[in-house]
């Protein structure tokens, strides 16, 4: 009874590193939207652009969701910690960039 326990107290604990990261790497997804928004207002960038910026946004973040849901949480934060062991992050924002035709 107490192994269950510990079992479902490491899940929760796992959901919730996961929940964590999704929300930190979604909200720095999220920084590059408002930047294009703020390049837009200073003429910088156009319409068209800031659209090409928004679809790279929405490319990167299902990449992100998708990594966040691979299966069980503990295999999310295993990788996460193998990850941060090399020394490597994932570049979500790259995740999103389109692909050369």
């Amino acid at each position: 009874m107490a192994d269950q326990v510990g079992e479902k107290a490491r899940r929760r604990a796992a959901r919730a590193h996961v929940g964590e990261y999704h929300e930190r790497e979604l909200a720095a997804l999220l920084e590059h939207v408002r930047e294009g928004f703020a390049r837009l207002d200073a003429g910088e960038l156009d319409a068209f652009e800031l659209d090409d910026l928004i679809h790279r946004y929405k490319r990167s973040a299902r990449a992100l969701w998708k990594f966040c849901n691979l299966g069980r949480p503990e295999t999310v934060v295993w990788m996460l910690e193998d990850e941060q062991q090399r020394g490597e992050a994932i570049d979500w924002w790259a995740a999103g960039e389109p692909r050369r035709r």
